[in-house]
């Protein structure tokens, strides 16, 4: 037996493996901690009592596993999206869910159908919330923390088409391949939904993807206009009548431009343009 052999899985090795698990979850808790704002590595240090070098090691691991990302502008740390969608499944709420959720109550009383709301994490739409309605339906994301590439989807639709020029552009060259899979969706089509999208205000044609169903959505939009998420209807396709939509339409709209404003920058659910898209395809470190 060689010297490696010998010192590979020793008692010795599971605590050096358990005592960076527990680093990597004391700097977890304090990113969760100082979620508002975001934190910088000296106070991180400071937090948990761990060297600059060992904490800013330990962030670029959990970079690389995509539970926690840095701000481009500002260099702080805080989680991200992505572990909150882990979290959410088991009823965690972030503070965009805490603030959105009144407004999918009362959509859901007033409309009898179900109501989603949906965040961007990358190239993706995730679902943060939901409120069920009477009807049984099927929708893209499924659950609570559900994915679905974006466009795909009034509520990813929504969101795709309230995005900065430059950062929509990167998207739907990355997501038009996986489109494809849907059978009934390409470029030209997402493209052209997306201006009639921009146009109206809201996302509202039924794909025929799903059979049988069919949705609203509008953006929930900060104040620089971008789409931080959406709120979507979904209900059976005989429910979404012409007559109807104009209401619908007005009601998700009214919510939206009340949540709007008041969506914090630094919450763990909203993304800054572009960064999510960095975070996804560079693990370089970061300064």
């Amino acid at each position: 037996m060689t010297a490696v052999e010998e010192k590979s899985g020793t008692p010795a090795d599971d605590a050096r493996g358990a005592g960076v698990l527990q680093r990597a979850f004391a700097v977890i808790r304090a990113l969760g901690a100082s979620q508002v704002e975001g934190s910088r590595v000296t106070a991180l240090a400071k937090a948990v009592g761990l060297t600059q070098a060992t904490v800013h090691r330990l962030l670029q691991g959990l970079i690389a596993e995509g539970v926690v990302e840095q701000d481009e502008s500002t260099k702080r740390y805080r989680l991200s999206v992505d572990f909150f969608a882990l979290a959410a499944q088991a009823g965690n709420p972030s503070g965009m869910r805490t603030l959105c959720r009144p407004a999918l109550l009362r959509l859901c009383a007033s409309l009898g159908d179900t109501i989603f709301l949906l965040v961007k994490s990358s190239f993706d739409a995730v679902c943060l919330d939901m409120c069920e309605g009477p009807f049984p339906i099927r929708s893209f994301t499924g659950d609570v923390g559900g994915r679905v590439a974006l466009g795909v989807g009034q509520g990813s639709l929504a969101i795709l088409a309230f995005q900065p020029e430059a950062e929509r552009e990167e998207i739907i060259r990355f997501n038009v391949p996986r489109l494809r899979s849907y059978g009934v969706l390409d470029e030209v089509y997402l493209r052209t939904e997306i201006e009639r999208v921009r146009k109206l205000g809201y996302a509202g044609r039924n794909t025929g993807v799903l059979e049988g169903m069919a949705g609203v959505a509008v953006p929930i939009l900060d104040q620089n206009g971008c789409a931080v998420g959406a709120l979507s209807v979904g209900t059976l396709a005989a429910r979404l009548t012409e007559d109807r939509l104009p209401t619908i339409v007005e009601l998700l709209k009214r919510q939206a431009e009340i949540i709007g404003p008041q969506t914090n920058p630094f919450d763990v659910a909203v993304r800054r343009p572009m960064h999510g898209l960095t975070r996804a395809m560079t693990t370089q470190p970061l300064a």
